[in-house]
């Protein structure tokens, strides 16, 4: 029973700006094309935030080195691309159960904070980081996904519409953000750029008001 002078908490304008899902940034680094059986390498995430002018930023970057979960391969052309040392002394990488939970437990903070239901995937080519995404959930048996199990937002059709560009370099430099070529295909730092593109294009357009 509700207390008469209870009052309910007033929805987070960013529950509210996505009905009730929080946008969350995603880029993988992987062993390869196919999730069902190419390695996730590295994994970072970062939830977008409000600022004090109600306006998207991106929240803090959390991210892991992943170690190739057992059965799964590595096509050695995907290590020429991101750069990675599987064995390098400093990697520090994690199990893919425990990787998980490094980039969940925020996301399930954040989620909490702004009063939103569930994460959605940002991405470039989105389906691509949450098929990896889902892949590795399902292999470990994580019971505890907070990300939406299909539905995504990804940059290459917002960028495609805003600035007329699809490659994410591209598409970063027309928003008028600075690219590192150097330093792509990082999980980190492509998070970072997407975040940012993603703010930019979303920042540009005014919430819909509800239907009177």
């Amino acid at each position: 029973m509700h207390s008469p002078d209870a009052v309910a908490a007033a929805p987070s304008p960013l529950s509210l700006r996505f009905r009730g899902f929080l946008p969350v940034v995603v880029d993988v680094e992987t062993g390869g094309f196919d999730w069902n059986r190419h390695a996730l390498l590295e994994i970072a995430a970062a939830p977008i935030d409000l600022d004090a002018d109600g306006r998207l930023v991106v929240g803090e970057i959390v991210s892991t080195h992943v170690v190739p979960a057992p059965g799964t391969e590595i096509d050695p052309k995907s290590l020429e691309i991101t750069g990675i040392d599987i064995d390098h002394p400093f990697r520090d990488a994690k199990p893919e159960r425990a990787a998980l939970d490094i980039v969940f437990a925020p996301v399930r903070a954040a989620l909490k904070k702004h009063g939103c239901q569930r994460a959605i995937l940002v991405g470039h080519n989105a389906h691509f980081d949450l098929n990896f995404l889902n892949a590795a959930v399902a292999r470990s048996g994580h019971k505890r996904n907070p990300f939406h199990p299909f539905s995504v937002f990804d940059t290459v059709s917002l960028a495609g519409v805003a600035y007329g560009q699809t490659v994410l370099a591209r598409a970063v430099q027309a928003a008028g953000l600075e690219w590192n070529g150097a330093e792509a295909h990082s999980a980190v730092y492509d998070t970072e750029r997407t975040a940012q593109l993603f703010c930019k294009i979303v920042n540009a357009w005014p919430p819909a008001r509800p239907a009177a």
